[in-house]
């Protein structure tokens, strides 16, 4: 006899359906699986087998064949473990009854508890838009798939509760999710209240903030560069529903997002150690995960100690923060995650330090400046938007009682300055100025005469390259939204200008 179910697998972020075909017929006794299943897959014979008689259910004795169809897609991890197992109950005339709009996913303990597993919110999209209207998941996953609207979400925390459900018995309850239940649960962050001085640093971090452009703090050691990159997330804006809906899909598949979550509301900080591996950066893999880059989407990317860094780590950097994704190419396929992040880097002058601090003298060399500086490319170095010089702090601002602005105040002005982007860009797909396209740029970027003028003297005497000048006009398109005003002025060209002085400083001119 022959019984089918509906499933998922994964590839990438992209969920596709599996028809899951169980077929027992005369012959020796055995249990195979095909459909381009991987080692995870093949060993769930030995868990359906375990679970089917330690939960007082009949195994089939008699030849056991499972299609996993497609057959040409290959099929990874332990998530089909419950729907072969209920396809075997039907073959076997334990179950009866009609799964064509059902689909279920789960791994299965030995005892016959369903254990959680990855990627259930872009599963749950795929079974929606594929017409299936029930899904059974793992009970701790149920919150994370039934934020989708028009699908019916089963909690199945064993498989005695789902024959149960499923012959009528015990009906289980649908899981109802709040998706913006999530919103009150945030932690409390660092604040920028704490940090004494650098006003002109939290002021450029409150425009990258605002754009989600790219900054490079460059300062002494104990200026509290890194002080300041962890309370970035404190003003971030916050995250409409479609940037909410695909971060948690990204955790989703790297198996990262906590039980029992809805959907992830605050923006990811992610901050690696300078050890890190190209592939721990970008992604990859035997089975191919996000990295780091992607993790950061639509949050921050904090490289502190920047030139200590691996060289082919940090270049690695450039095409994802130009194109806002990242592909990775393997034997098997390409797979392609969002990367569209904001980051922040922070590093010192030169080896010691103190390369041009106003007290304490450099012990470095030139040479050995010029080598630890030209760590960084000119390509990188051109995609930082924001060149932010942190000074050492003086005595008198250390001591002082005085309370800085908070983060809370400076978050309503990232706020208002995010939802005039918002509707700016409504229909569009654009999410913030820093992604503003080629074609809207200047569109978007009306300049006044007098900052026209400005910004040709800029470009001419700077020799700021085509890249750098369109990052300039998205720059002074954030300060003039932070402003308010529908028009760049000069006021907002000059200081968005001024944040491209900084590589002259330390590096020479292009």
């Amino acid at each position: 006899m022959v019984s089918f179910l509906h499933s998922l697998g994964l590839h990438g972020m992209n969920a596709f359906m599996v028809k899951v075909e169980a077929d027992l017929s005369n012959g020796l006794p055995s249990f195979e699986v095909v459909g381009l299943p991987d080692a995870a897959v093949k060993e769930s014979r030995d868990r359906v087998r375990a679970a089917l008689k330690n939960c007082g259910f009949t195994y089939p004795v008699s030849k056991i064949t499972v299609n996993l169809a497609p057959a040409d897609k290959r099929k990874e991890g332990p998530i089909y473990d419950l729907p072969v197992l209920a396809a075997l109950l039907y073959a076997s005339g334990q179950l009866e009854g009609n799964m064509e709009h059902s689909a279920m996913v789960g791994e299965l303990s030995l005892s016959g508890e369903v254990r959680p597993v990855k990627g259930i919110l872009p599963m749950a999209l795929a079974a929606k838009q594929a017409g299936i209207t029930d899904f059974f998941v793992p009970a701790e996953n149920a919150p994370e798939g039934a934020v989708v609207e028009g699908l019916r979400v089963y909690p199945v925390a064993d498989i005695r509760s789902l024959v149960m459900h499923l012959t009528g018995r015990r009906p289980i309850s649908p899981c109802v999710s709040d998706p913006f239940s999530g919103r009150s649960a945030a932690l409390p962050l660092p604040d920028f209240s704490e940090v004494r001085g650098q006003e002109a640093a939290k002021r450029a971090l409150e425009i990258a903030a605002s754009g989600s452009h790219n900054v490079l703090l460059i300062g002494p050691p104990g200026s509290g560069k890194s002080m300041l990159a962890k309370r970035v997330p404190s003003i971030l804006p916050d995250m409409t529903l479609e940037e909410a809906i695909t971060t948690t899909q990204i955790y989703s598949v790297a198996g990262t997002l906590p039980g029992g979550s809805t959907l992830m509301w605050e923006r990811p900080f992610r901050a690696p150690h300078h050890t890190i591996s190209p592939a721990g950066l970008s992604g990859g893999g035997s089975v191919v995960r996000p990295g780091e880059i992607s993790l950061a989407h639509n949050g921050v990317l904090f490289l502190d100690e920047l030139p200590e860094f691996h060289r082919d780590t940090m270049e690695i950097l450039r095409q994802p923060l130009e194109d806002g994704t990242v592909t990775i190419s393997r034997v098997s396929g390409s797979v392609t995650y969002p990367s569209s992040i904001m980051l922040v880097a922070a590093m010192n002058p030169c080896p010691c330090g103190y390369f041009g601090h106003p007290t304490r003298a450099c012990v470095c060399s030139p040479g050995a400046v010029d080598r630890y500086l030209g760590k960084i490319s000119g390509p990188l170095l051109d995609r930082l938007d924001l060149h932010v010089e942190v000074p050492p702090v003086e005595f008198d601002v250390l001591s002082s009682s005085d309370k800085a602005e908070s983060s809370a105040k400076i978050r309503e002005r990232v706020n208002a300055a995010r939802e005039r982007q918002n509707r700016r860009f409504r229909g569009t797909g654009i999410t913030c100025n820093a992604r503003i396209t080629p074609d809207l740029l200047h569109e978007v970027c009306r300049l006044s005469p007098g900052a026209q003028t400005l910004l040709k003297t800029a470009f001419e005497r700077m020799g700021l390259s085509a890249r750098a000048f369109d990052r300039v006009l998205k720059i002074s398109r954030t300060i003039a939204d932070l402003d308010d005003c529908d028009t760049i002025e000069p006021r907002h060209a000059a200081e968005a200008v001024q944040y491209r002085a900084l590589d002259r400083k330390y590096w020479s001119a292009p």
